[in-house]
This record gives structure tokens, C-alpha cells and sequence, in this order.
């Protein structure tokens, strides 16, 4: 599948491990979640994180179609080849549809005699949320103990998550009866929905995890590979060569794509593989696609358009940021911003204007490639991420042009490098173009595709991409690191959780002893040790939270341990409303043991999505 990369990567700015690992505790309150440092650094305080929630009201969620989006952009898939259908909008379409519903509560729609064939094969992610009816009396407790990755992955799968015995959280959920009325409604709205097909899971590049028939294929084209050449097949009907030193200097032995030296080591073995699966493993249509691919980029002047400037009027509109949790380097890609009127007219309202936009976005393609790992085992593939927000509608004519030339030079030349391509703020109109588009994709195409409405964008991201890694913009943590913010880095891990309408969560960061590699303090402020006396050292306990979307109180409070003294106030409860700042950055210089209690009320008939991290600093006076 051809992918859009755009250039360069931001610098992961390095940070230490956090201070804590976690452990399971039971108790009888609502939830717990201890940390624990085996190790932990001279001077600085063991903590433990307990996250309590109370429930006042249950939701019933209700789930909803979500329509696939028109890219204005470049995401083919280089294993759909033209079916003489170029004059339909390139848009890219969604896969299976991943339903989400609370666990306690779940209405399956009951199975048509002749159910329509669906139109759309994306995962489609969205959510529709109605105040139900208060609590009766007798409700239902149903309690789960699962580690927050455990969590995520259940999400994912729809598997029940195993317990673990590090990073485990315990929350505690209230459900109440579904009506009939709301059963019927359910069942109608699930109908709608098209059924799941399952995500796309990358192929191994490792040979000996080849089936025999691919690794018969794969040394079939090495051996075509090899004949081209030998007899310099690859570097023949070249027309961009015009320096005739430089052409004979070109007609070695030696053929490059992506700046890897066809058929030198294993890591041609993986863009082998790239061409293989775009062609269904027929080693001849693959070696076509590479011999048209090898002719294109010198008639197109790959090596010299890396060296060119382009300006960088675009940088907003597609960069690089990150890493997804499987390693992969993220793409975003930002239609929104082809509002600009001005920024639009540059870059396409001519055929001249539209062919420097596809220089400039080949150019941040190649140099993003020739940052990834071609080695077997490694990384070589891009996560795409396209922001659909104010995506300029089909009527442009301009841009239905510009993505259609882009299309099919990405998927003719760019074979196999999305791993996972994310539609964010989708609109509901773009299911009638992925309607047109849907019967010319391949299964192996939807598969790739997730689809989320505006409600369900951030909490899409957090499936695949880990908090901290998200830019700010889009629900995480990330922002570009300076002077301002010297406290996090994207390498600092952050805890997602979700808060239920109507419920109060509240997370515990418990300071109960403090270390030395010499001695474990106990909750006193003076201990006696070979003779001599050593004070509690004082530290500095920094935190960040952020409720996606906010519209909740926030509150936060030290208590300390002993009986003699006072809570203090480091913030009373505030309502936070989306205008507030994204992301709450607090710090409490901790004098004795106690804990530091962060509080989100949520009144509103929506879920929330939570994060906080925090780490322990030494305070020197």
C-alpha cells in the first residue's frame, strides 16, 4: 500500500524510567493501584497509586455508523492497481467496524434472514451517549482487576484482559436493566452497522516465517532481479539522464530503491517483500512493478529531489510526530488545513502549483522511508493518522485532480508502507464517496482503515498510539518540548483511564516511605542508624492530568499521614471547561508521608478520557 510520510521525526527527548512499578493490591475500597520501585534512587520517596471511583448514574451508549472520509491527500494501496476507474474520487475508504459498548451492559441486534451486504469495511469508531434514568435501589457491582495495557488490548480485541501483576488498576463499575424499549432501539441502531472483519496484522519480513510458497516467490524474483541486472536492464530508457559521465557512472552493477542496494543484503529481502505483497506474491507482476518503479523514479529525479528546496509553507498540513506502541513512526496528515484559501490557491489551482505539491510531498515521503529500519526484524512501515476536521468538501475540483495524480504514483511506486491508516474527525457525508470507492479496494486495503467520528478521535489514537505520544492537539500529551516545559518528555508514560458519566474518580499518589541504598526510612522524622541520625528528606511530587475535552471539576489535595496534622488545598475544585488550558501541570513540595489526592468529577452524560503522570524529584533547600 502506498503511504504518505512526511520528513522529519521530532527528537524523542530522553528521560529517566519512572520512579515506580505497580502492584496488585485487594482491599475493600473501590480501587487500588500500587506502585512499587525495587530500586528505587537514593533519597526519593517509594510511592503507590490508588485510583477510586464512585458511581452515581450508568449511561447506556449507544453505537453509530461512522462514514468513511475522502482524503484530500495521498494514502494508496499499492495492491489496488487501476481498474479503469480513475475518474472517481481518490478517496481512501474505512475497514471493519469495531463496536464499543460498557461490559455489564451489552445488547446484540438480532440477526436478519437477508442482511444487506455493506457498503463500508472500515473499523468505524463512534459513539452516541443518552442520559438514562437514575439508578434504581438494587444495582448490580461488578468489579475487574486488569493492568491498564490488559485494558487496552481488551478494548482492541473484545477479549476479556488477564490480570498482571505489575501496573494493575481495579475500577468498579454500576450498571443498571436496559429497558425494552432501549433494547429495541439498541438492536435497530446495531443493524445499521456493518460487520467487523478484523485488523490488519503486518506480515513478518523474516524468511524463516515465510510459507513456502511466498519463500518460493521471494527467490524467484531475486533470481529476475539478479538477470536485470546483470544485463543492465534497470538502468536502460532512463530519460532523465543527460549528463553522460553521470549515466556511465550509473550503469554499474549496482540498483538502489530507497537508497537499499538491491539483492547486497537481507534488507533487500524486505522491499522485495513489499513489491511480492502488492502483487499477491506473483513474482513476474512483481518484478514489472519494480522495473516500472526503478524507471519512474529516475524520470522523476528521486536523487536530486532530495536535495531540493521547496519551501515549507506546508509543514502544517503533513508531519511527522512520534511513535505508535508497536514502534512505528507516525504520519499526520492535516486536510483542515486546506481551508486557507491562499494556502489552497499554492497549491493547487494550477497544474504547475499541483505538480510542485506532489514533488514536495514525494520529497517528505523519500526522506521519512530512508529514516526506517529495512532489516527484517525491524520497522518498515508508517502510521497514518488524517485529521479530516474541516476537510474541504468533494466540490473542489482542484483537489480531487491533485489526489488523483498522487494515488496512483504512491500506489504504482510506494508499495506496503502503511501499517495502519487512522481517519480522524470523520464527517457523516463522506460514507457516500466510500460507498463509490468501496467495491475497487481490496480486502487486504480495508483492513488497514479505521474510521472515528469526532467523539471517538482521541480515544481512537490511545488504542494504537500511547498518550504521551499523541500531539496536544489531538487529546495527548505531547507538545514540542522547550524551556517551558522542562518537567516531561514524550519518553515519560503516561496512565489513561475513563471516567463515567455521572462519577467521581480519584486518583491516589501515596508517598509512604523514603529510600537510601543504606536504609529504608520508616514514617518517623528522625531515625537512629549505626549510631547516627538521618531526617526525612523532603521531595517535590510534579504531576500533569488532562481530561480530554474537560467539562469536569478538577481538584487536588495533600493529606498527610499523621493524625495531628491538616489536609492542604493545592487546588480546590474548579470546573474545567474546553477552553481551558489542555493539560493541568501541578507541583507539592512533600514535607512528610502522605498522599496527594488528584479529583475529576464528571457531571456530564458523556464519558471522559483521563491521563496524568507524575514523577518524584529530590528537594534541595
Amino acid at each position: 500500500m502506498a503511504d504518505e510520510t512526511p520528513a522529519q521525526n521530532p527528537p524523542m527527548a530522553a528521560a529517566p524510567p519512572p520512579p515506580t512499578s505497580a502492584t496488585v493490591t485487594d482491599s475493600e475500597s473501590p480501587a487500588v493501584l500500587e506502585k512499587q520501585d525495587p530500586s528505587p534512587p537514593s533519597h526519593v520517596p517509594a510511592v503507590s497509586v490508588s485510583v477510586t471511583e464512585s458511581a452515581s448514574t450508568t449511561i447506556a451508549e449507544n453505537e453509530e455508523q461512522a462514514p468513511p472520509p475522502e482524503p484530500a491527500a495521498l494514502e494508496p494501496d499499492s495492491s489496488d492497481k487501476g481498474s479503469g476507474k480513475e475518474e472517481l474520487p481518490p478517496t481512501p475508504p474505512p475497514q471493519a467496524v469495531e463496536s464499543e459498548s460498557e461490559p455489564p451492559a451489552v445488547t446484540e441486534a438480532p440477526k436478519e434472514e437477508n442482511p444487506p451486504a455493506p457498503a463500508a469495511e472500515a473499523v468505524v469508531i463512534s459513539e452516541s451517549e443518552s442520559q438514562q434514568p437514575p439508578a434504581p435501589p438494587q444495582q448490580e457491582v461488578v468489579t475487574e482487576s486488569e493492568s491498564l495495557a490488559a485494558m487496552m488490548e481488551k478494548e482492541e480485541t473484545g477479549a476479556p484482559a488477564e490480570p498482571t501483576a505489575a501496573g494493575t488498576t481495579t475500577t468498579t463499575t454500576t450498571t443498571t436493566t436496559t429497558s425494552a424499549q432501549e433494547e429495541v432501539a439498541a438492536a435497530v441502531e446495531e443493524k445499521k452497522v456493518p460487520q467487523s472483519l478484523g485488523s490488519f496484522k503486518e506480515e513478518s519480513n523474516k524468511e524463516a516465517d515465510l510459507s513456502d510458497s511466498e519463500r518460493k516467490a521471494l527467490e524467484e524474483l531475486k533470481q529476475l532481479v539478479r538477470e536485470a541486472i546483470d544485463s543492465n536492464l534497470f538502468n536502460s530508457k532512463s530519460k532523465s539522464e543527460e549528463n553522460p559521465e553521470k549515466e556511465k557512472k550509473q550503469e554499474s552493477k549496482e540498483v538502489s530503491i530507497w537508497g537499499i542496494p538491491l539483492l547486497k543484503d537481507e534488507r533487500s529481502d524486505v522491499i522485495l517483500l513489499k513489491f511480492l505483497r502488492a502483487r499477491d506474491f506473483k513474482a513476474k507482476d512483481a518484478f514489472v512493478m519494480i522495473k516500472n518503479t526503478i524507471r519512474w523514479r529516475k524520470e522523476f529525479g528521486i536523487d536530486e529531489l532530495l536535495d531540493e528546496d521547496l519551501g515549507d509553507d506546508m509543514e502544517k498540513v503533513v508531519f511527522m510526530h512520534g511513535q505508535d506502541k508497536e514502534g512505528h513512526p507516525v504520519c499526520y496528515n492535516v486536510y483542515g488545513e486546506f481551508q486557507n484559501k491562499e494556502l489552497y490557491q499554492k497549491a493547487f489551482s494550477d497544474e504547475e502549483k499541483r505538480m510542485k505539491f506532489l514533488r514536495w510531498r514525494i520529497q517528505l515521503l523519500e526522506k521519512s522511508i530512508r529514516k526506517l529500519d529495512f532489516s527484517p526484524g525491524g520497522v518498515s512501515t508508517i502510521f497514518q493518522v488524517s485529521d479530516l476536521k474541516n476537510s474541504p468538501g468533494p466540490g473542489k475540483k482542484e483537489l480531487r485532480l491533485a489526489t488523483k495524480q498522487a494515488l496512483q504514483v504512491l500506489q504504482d511506486n510506494y508499495p506496503e508502507f502503511v501499517a495502519k491508516q487512522v481517519f480522524i474527525n470523520v464527517p457523516w457525508w463522506y460514507l457516500a464517496f466510500y460507498t463509490m470507492i468501496s467495491p475497487f479496494m481490496t480486502q487486504r486495503t480495508k483492513s488497514k482503515f479505521v474510521i472515528a467520528l469526532p467523539s471517538k478521535s482521541a480515544e481512537t489514537l490511545f488504542k494504537y498510539i500511547p498518550p504521551e505520544q499523541v500531539p496536544i492537539q489531538y487529546g495527548g500529551l505531547s507538545v514540542d518540548y522547550c524551556d517551558c516545559n522542562p518537567e516531561f518528555s514524550d519518553a515519560d508514560p503516561a496512565t489513561e483511564m475513563t471516567v463515567k458519566p455521572g462519577t467521581k474518580q480519584t486518583v491516589e499518589i501515596t508517598i509512604f516511605e523514603l529510600t537510601s541504598k543504606r536504609f529504608s526510612f520508616v514514617p518517623i522524622m528522625n531515625v537512629r542508624s549505626n549510631g547516627k541520625n538521618f531526617s526525612l528528606q523532603k521531595c517535590i511530587l510534579v504531576w500533569e492530568i488532562r481530561v480530554v475535552g474537560w467539562e469536569v471539576s478538577y481538584g487536588a489535595e495533600f493529606v498527610p499521614d499523621a493524625k495531628d496534622s491538616y489536609a492542604v488545598i493545592i487546588q480546590k475544585p474548579t470546573k474545567m471547561t474546553a477552553k481551558d488550558e489542555p493539560v493541568v501541570s501541578q507541583s507539592f513540595k512533600v514535607g512528610e508521608l502522605g498522599k496527594v489526592l488528584l479529583t475529576v468529577d464528571n457531571p456530564t452524560s458523556k464519558k471522559k478520557k483521563l491521563l496524568y503522570r507524575f514523577k518524584v524529584k529530590p528537594f534541595c533547600d
